[in-house]
């Protein structure tokens, strides 16, 4: 059951066993977060492989980015942006906070956004074929580990709202499963370079994660979304260079 409700709050699409749940119950599901990643990559490998019969390259980079932003709602997206609203007020802890609570959408969250989308779009140009479909799939599977990982390492900045409340569901054992299914899957994909991959997102995401804590006072629900995206970025670069290095994939 936790497995449909990390379902539910990560994707668009309807669960078989759709229902309410409470915060503390989706920080008991974070366990699974990186098993609805691997879901949402091996999509975007299919659309990818489906795409390439008749489109171009350039065209369908453009198309798996709008895709993964509608499969999940722009969930994260949403949360990076408002995130680069409250990095964006060079007052107080409590006036960054409520800049980022604001429905509005401030000049900073749009040129973040804008920043970002295209930094996704160059990073899938710039991937080489050999490694393309590995870093489709660990790109998503890596980046909501990276929720899992700032969730459990870090304080909430607000003792209110759902990235407080989501923290109190969880736990050691769920970040132990989540990081144990996230390292066999980039191993799979990439053997003794996936160890390497995932030491260095483990790292960068670390110091991320801290300099958001430190300018919010903590963690909440957008920073939470803006880790996801900015990993996302990210995993897609590291693939890039394992590419460099001379890294390879049986996931051609």
């Amino acid at each position: 059951m936790r497995f449909w409700i990390a379902w539910q709050f990560l994707t668009i699409i309807p669960s078989p066993h759709q229902r309410e749940y409470g915060s503390e119950e989706l920080g008991k599901s974070l366990a699974f977060f990186p098993v609805v990643g691997l879901f949402l990559g091996v999509v975007l490998f299919g659309l990818d492989r489906l795409l390439g019969l008749f489109l171009p390259s350039i065209l369908i980079n453009v198309l798996l980015i709008v895709a993964l932003i509608v499969l999940t709602g722009a969930l994260h997206l949403d949360g990076f942006i408002d995130t680069c609203d409250g990095l964006g007020v060079k007052s107080s802890t409590l006036d960054k906070l409520e800049a980022m609570s604001d429905s509005r959408v401030g000049g900073v969250g749009v040129v973040g956004g804008c920043c970002l989308i295209l930094a996704q779009f160059a990073s899938l140009v710039a991937l080489p074929e050999a490694l393309r479909g590995t870093a489709l799939v660990l790109m998503p599977v890596l980046s909501r580990w990276g929720i899992v990982y700032a969730i459990s390492m870090f304080p909430s900045a607000k003792k209110e709202g759902m990235g407080w409340a989501v923290k109190q569901g969880a736990n050691w054992k769920g970040l132990a499963v989540a990081t144990g299914f996230a390292l066999i899957v980039t191993l799979v994909l990439l053997k003794w370079w996936g160890a390497a991959l995932m030491g260095a997102v483990c790292l960068i995401l670390f110091l991320f994660s801290k300099y958001l804590s430190s300018r919010f006072g903590g963690l909440t629900g957008d920073t939470h979304g803006a880790i996801n995206e900015f990993a996302e970025v990210i995993v897609l670069i590291l693939v890039l260079i394992v590419g460099t290095l001379g890294g390879t994939t049986w996931l051609g």
